[in-house]
């Protein structure tokens, strides 16, 4: 597990991830939620996402835009929940680094806070 930089606790995982280049940070969060899209589901992943990365809904919303998703593409469930293409979730992590000065710091807390779904992936 060590080469990809997980590990048996979310503390040593995070210390891990602070080692890692961006582009690496970058990659592993798309896939984690192309991933977890298929595990859990799109609408969890957006939850998850949301609330690691202190965004609103309405700033979910800018941030999908502004990574490239396409805005039309954002709608609501029945029951009012956002929802975006499952293909379309990777569009987060360019949008939160172009919306976020903070955004690195982030993606590591989404990274971290998804320790335990990861290591049933």
């Amino acid at each position: 597990m060590s080469a990809t930089g997980l590990s048996g606790d979310p503390a040593e995982y995070r210390r891990r991830l602070d080692e890692q280049p961006d582009e690496v940070i970058d990659a592993w969060s798309a896939e984690l939620m192309r991933d977890l899209s298929i595990k859990i589901g799109v609408i969890k992943v957006l939850d998850a996402f949301r609330r690691s990365s202190g965004l609103s809904e309405r700033e979910l919303e800018r941030v999908f835009a502004a990574g490239g998703g396409a805005p039309a593409t954002v709608g609501r469930t029945a029951d009012g929940r956002l929802m975006v293409p499952a293909i379309s979730l990777h569009h987060l992590v360019s949008g939160v680094r172009a919306e976020v000065t903070d955004a690195r710091a982030r993606l590591v807390t989404y990274l971290t806070d998804s320790f335990h779904e990861i290591v049933f992936l």
